[in-house]
């Protein structure tokens, strides 16, 4: 009514559509660069910091625990001692960080 055909019909087509599908495809390539894919390369070294602790190793866990593994289970679990005759059961994947590493034993 207001508008004239001629405006309506010059709208629209297959231009404007990947035109306006570039800012969204921008957006999400900004996003996996900044965001998603640090946080999965974070993940994957706590996962293989995870798989290689060992008996000996000084961890913190989450809560702010400090102490060293005594014993380490299949079943997800670590043991550790965090003061001389104290020891608890952690679940593995509550270690934040490996303070000291152990080195492995010698195979002769």
């Amino acid at each position: 009514m207001f508008i004239t055909p001629a405006y309506a019909q010059a709208a629209g087509g297959a231009g404007s559509l990947f035109s306006s599908l570039i800012p969204f495809v921008l957006i999400f390539g900004i996003m996996w660069v900044l965001l998603i894919r640090p946080q999965q390369k974070k993940a994957k070294e706590h996962r293989t910091m995870i798989e290689n602790l060992r008996r000996g190793d000084q961890i913190i866990t989450a809560g702010g625990v400090i102490g060293k593994v005594v014993k380490v289970k299949d079943d997800g679990e670590v043991e550790v001692e965090i003061a001389d005759g104290v020891k608890i059961r952690v679940v593995r994947a509550t270690v934040t960080n490996v303070l000291s590493k152990t080195e492995p034993a010698a195979s002769e």
